[in-house]
């Protein structure tokens, strides 16, 4: 299944979460989640964004093992559907958005439990969603730099990362 319609299944299914257990079970599933797209996308996705979506793959992840939850057990692994990522920068796009509600509704799940286990379990996957939209926000910003050069073409002149800056003074003196 392509990653945007899993994508938006979890956001979907996350929001219908309405007990501490659904909500930490999607908690989980979207991180598992943002590890498979990373993974896809360091064995075949564009070549400027392989380091960092090998990254987004380990994120979360002792030594890079899937932890195993229970609840995934009685709905599956979301992310072992995933065939695909289609359009690369939607799919980071929706992806970042997930994480961060998921990030929201473990802060929301943290603020109301006294349980100081779940308490801990809720901050050490913030922990995990923020790392991967940072790595995820980091991959998109890669990527519109990557577009923005190819568009730019090879013979044109480049001072800093978008181009080079003209100004009046420059068109006085003959420049475009």
């Amino acid at each position: 299944m392509e990653a945007e319609r899993l994508i938006e299944a979890g956001r979907r299914a996350l929001a219908g979460s309405r007990d501490v257990p659904a909500v930490m079970a999607e908690a989980w599933q979207a991180q598992v989640l943002a590890r498979a797209v990373g993974g896809q996308l360091a064995r075949s996705g564009p070549a400027e964004l392989r380091t960092e979506a090998r990254e987004l793959s380990d994120t979360g992840a002792p030594a890079g093992t899937v932890p195993s939850h229970p609840m995934a057990a009685a709905g599956g692994v979301r992310a072992s559907q995933l065939s695909e990522v289609g359009d690369v920068s939607q799919a980071l796009g929706a992806l970042a958005q997930l994480l961060g509600e998921v990030g929201i509704a473990l802060v929301g799940v943290a603020c109301v439990t006294d349980e100081e286990g779940l308490y801990w379990q809720c901050i050490e996957a913030i922990d995990a969603a923020d790392e991967s939209v940072d790595r995820v926000h980091g991959m998109l910003r890669r990527f519109a730099e990557h577009e923005h050069e190819r568009e730019r073409g090879p013979g044109e002149e480049r001072d800093g990362p978008y181009g080079m800056a003209r100004g009046p003074a420059d068109r006085a003196a003959g420049y475009p």
